[in-house]
């Protein structure tokens, strides 16, 4: 209450409005008073006399249309009187006073109300905090990961409105400009951990500058939109400038699979390597995991396997169909020996599609270009033509099997679906799945919420811009022992737990109680890739694991924080 009463007070325009309405009061008061006098005068003029709070009493009761009737005047002057004080007070009782009430009262009171829910500045005790400047799907998600990794957080927003909105959503919100420097030391900027920006090139390079003016250490961390605002927000004072476009399509890039049945890294985890292999026409199909004895041949763990775009955990009876795709681990000679035995190039080499000629999808034919695949891109825009390498495009809209067929839909060996709308994406990853059923297809989503839709629409590998933006800031601030192998899906490493130090992985049952899987043990800068699951744990030891981030959680929650 004292808050609002606060926030009440010391809003100038509140002020000027309860002003506004004293004086209003003041004008209906002398006016009760004015009638109050007048009505003695008639009185007397029909020879009767009354108090001056009888005066008082009979003109609000007539003002206020309440007119008990116990008072009255007999003559025609008295009823005049009467009417003019009943009219006056039906428009200043029931209308004005009402409407003024309101204006100049109640409606600043509200409005102190739900900015005493926006606070405009943290408390001063308040250090090693994320201080967001927009909310969108990148902040969304990273949101969810500083919490994960307890780190508190804070979201900037100019609008009360929208403040209010995120504030009832649950979101910690602080009510302030971004271009204003008062701002960022109510938001504490120069105790924060990291400052991350993720509007427009202009308002990013605006926020990194006023930064600056308050604090020269703290972290500064931009998106940058444009290749060419990279300087820009670098001389603006920017710590880290991410083009999270860049490095989305780099990565979707490297999920494209040349050839047939070779296993191909997708990641490295220090000493350990993650690659992914199809099965399809080699002798595993049809095996047991044990029956493939892969660990004990090669040295490989068989740590999940992809059916159709679904990811599994593997069990030693999980049976090896044509559609598997296994995750691998190990090291790298294991990873070549793997290939050995059972990679199978593909006779005639084809070309990858590309659709949608975005930043994504320039960024994914750069990613093709350093493995030595060709490509074509399908962009319906000719405006998004780039004359360096316009020999690659077809333009036309995705959706129509011509403009497909030209692009060589029947040959490629991968098509990449790289739009900015979620929507088209679904659309054209069914079509796609209908047209080529063998195909591999790698899809991009804008939110995190479609990337099971497109799993379920035929894509075999998703990944949303929102992860791999969050989950480069996440890796900037300290966080980089953390490997994405598929979109909800990590490697990351940590201390083995006090609690788990001297018992054993199988005794211990990890898996099952968190959903993450052990891949590796790390000591002294060595890592054990073979991990003998009924072996002691040792302290001053890592555990490299697997899992969902809610695996993680899990993990975190029953291991770590109970300890």
């Amino acid at each position: 209450m004292m808050t609002i009463l606060l926030q009440f007070v010391k809003d100038r325009p509140t002020r000027l409005d309860v002003f506004a309405l004293f004086r209003f009061l003041v004008l209906i008061a002398g006016l009760v008073g004015v009638y109050s006098v007048i009505f003695h005068y008639v009185m007397e003029y029909e020879g009767r006399s009354e108090s001056w709070i009888t005066g008082v009493y009979w003109t609000l009761t007539v003002m206020s249309t309440l007119g008990f009737g116990d008072i009255t005047f007999n003559s025609d002057l008295g009823k005049v009187f009467s009417s003019i004080v009943l009219l006056s007070g039906l428009i200043f009782f029931l209308i004005l006073l009402p409407f003024t009430f309101i204006e100049f009262f109640y409606a600043p009171w509200m409005r102190a109300q739900e900015a005493a829910r926006a606070p405009t500045k943290l408390p001063e005790n308040t250090r090693d905090h994320a201080i967001l400047t927009r909310f969108d799907p990148i902040t969304k998600t990273l949101i969810e990961k500083l919490k994960q990794y307890q780190h508190p957080y804070v979201i900037l927003v100019s609008d009360l409105s929208e403040a209010l909105r995120l504030h009832d959503l649950g979101y910690k919100i602080m009510l302030g400009d971004l271009d204003d420097p008062v701002t960022y030391q109510n938001a504490r900027v120069d105790q924060a951990l990291f400052v991350a920006s993720t509007a427009s090139d202009q308002v990013n390079a605006n926020v990194a500058f006023t930064v600056r003016e308050i604090s020269e250490t703290v972290r500064m961390i931009a998106v940058a939109n444009d290749h060419a605002a990279v300087d820009i927000l670098e001389l603006a004072g920017c710590s880290h400038v991410l083009q999270v476009a860049e490095i989305l399509g780099q990565a979707l890039g490297r999920q494209v699979v040349h050839n047939a049945t070779t296993a191909h890294i997708v990641g490295q985890f220090d000493e350990l390597v993650v690659a992914e292999a199809a099965v399809r026409g080699t002798s595993l199909v049809n095996q047991t995991l044990q029956e493939s004895q892969l660990r004990n041949r090669i040295g490989v763990n068989v740590v999940g396997i992809w059916e159709r775009g679904k990811f599994q955990l593997t069990t030693p009876d999980i049976q090896i169909t044509d559609n598997t795709t296994l995750m691998l681990t190990g090291s790298k000679a294991a990873i070549d020996q793997y290939n050995v035995l059972f990679g199978q190039e593909i006779s005639t080499p084809s070309h990858a599609l590309i659709i949608g000629g975005g930043r994504v999808g320039r960024a994914v034919a750069r990613a093709l270009i350093s493995k030595g695949i060709d490509y074509r891109i399908v962009e319906k825009s000719s405006d998004r033509v780039r004359t360096s390498m316009a020999d690659k495009y077809v333009v036309g809209d995705a959706a129509d099997i011509e403009v497909l067929e030209e692009a060589g839909i029947h040959e490629v060996s991968t098509i990449l679906i790289t739009t900015h709308d979620d929507d088209m994406n679904v659309y054209l990853t069914i079509y796609c799945r209908r047209l080529r059923p063998d195909t591999q297809i790698i899809s991009r989503a804008g939110l995190e919420r479609n990337i099971s839709t497109l799993h379920r629409a035929g894509a075999d590998f998703v990944m949303s811009y929102a992860s791999t933006g969050a989950n480069s800031i996440i890796n900037l601030i300290g966080r980089n022992n953390i490997l994405m192998v598929a979109e909800g899906l990590e490697i990351f490493k940590m201390p083995v737990p006090a609690s788990l130090v001297g018992k054993t992985i199988a005794a211990l049952d990890i898996r099952k109680k968190s959903g993450c899987t052990v891949v590796a043990l790390q000591s002294d800068g060595h890592a054990e890739l073979m991990v003998d699951p009924y072996e002691p744990l040792p302290s001053n030891t890592n555990l490299i694991l697997m899992g969902t981030p809610e695996a993680e959680e899990r993990f975190l929650k029953t291991y770590c924080r109970t300890s």
